[in-house]
């Protein structure tokens, strides 16, 4: 997939979550899921379980050492905790998601924002990252255990030469697009709360378009798989788990 247009015949789902909301779904394997930023600006945090046995989840560490990189772009893909693929990245227009700025509580918001409770403010109170992560993991059996490092997509960061963590605002353009293809079928969880780094003192979350779509099969040369050694390892033993379950 070279460009932004999908065939309209492949897409079975599309749907805008709005700023500062939440949002799962399962993602069936050899589905894609395309989030686009629509305003320029975007923060969309994510979460990925193994739809079928929720203690298999992405994991952060595992995903950057193995493809030697602090960043996830287009080739990179989303390891889990068992040594299996959840998530590719086929299709890239921002260039870096950040994968180790984490999520806001209820503190970071009200320190930057100010107080706006949901007694005062109804459907405006200011909304956190963990807070609606949980909201969604509990409506799947899960809670606060079932947390764990995410990925920020559309956001970047880095260290300066003293260690510092630095945000880079409006990273990401209007109408940049990261296309997600399943390895397996994966639970995905969202939210669109602003980037704990994020230092801007407007409260102006932005929203994301998802789009589900079905991919093309996987093909011998494809980028993911062959970007180096771990992964091909990483897709054979994703082979194995599906000969297992299918």
């Amino acid at each position: 997939m070279t460009d932004n247009k999908l065939d309209p015949a492949r897409i079975v789902h599309h749907d805008t979550l709005p700023g500062a909301r939440y949002w799962s779904f399962i993602i069936r394997r050899g589905f894609c899921l395309r989030l686009t930023d629509v305003e320029g600006g975007a923060n969309c945090s994510a979460l990925f379980y193994n739809a079928h046995d929720k203690l298999e989840r992405y994991n952060m560490a595992d995903t950057l050492k193995a493809q030697h990189t602090a960043y996830l772009t287009r080739g990179h893909v989303c390891y889990s905790d068992m040594g299996r693929i959840m998530m590719s990245i086929i299709e890239d227009t921002c260039g870096w998601h950040d994968t180790i700025g984490g999520v806001t509580d209820a503190a970071m918001i009200r320190t930057r924002y100010g107080e706006h409770s949901y007694q005062d403010y109804r459907n405006d109170f200011y909304r956190n990252g963990r807070d609606l992560f949980l909201i969604e993991l509990v409506k799947r059996g899960m809670d606060k255990r079932d947390l764990m490092a995410n990925i920020n997509f559309f956001s970047k960061t880095s260290a300066d030469a003293d260690g510092n963590m630095q945000f880079h605002g409006n990273h990401s353009p209007p109408g940049s697009y990261v296309d997600l293809r399943a390895e397996m079928d994966c639970l995905v969880v969202l939210n669109t709360c602003p980037h704990p780094l994020d230092s801007s003192s407007e409260w102006r979350p932005r929203p994301v378009d998802l789009t589900i779509w079905r991919a093309e099969p996987l093909a011998d040369d494809d980028l993911c798989m062959n970007a180096c050694p771990e992964n091909q390892r990483g897709f054979a033993n994703t082979a194995i788990y599906h000969c297992q379950y299918d």
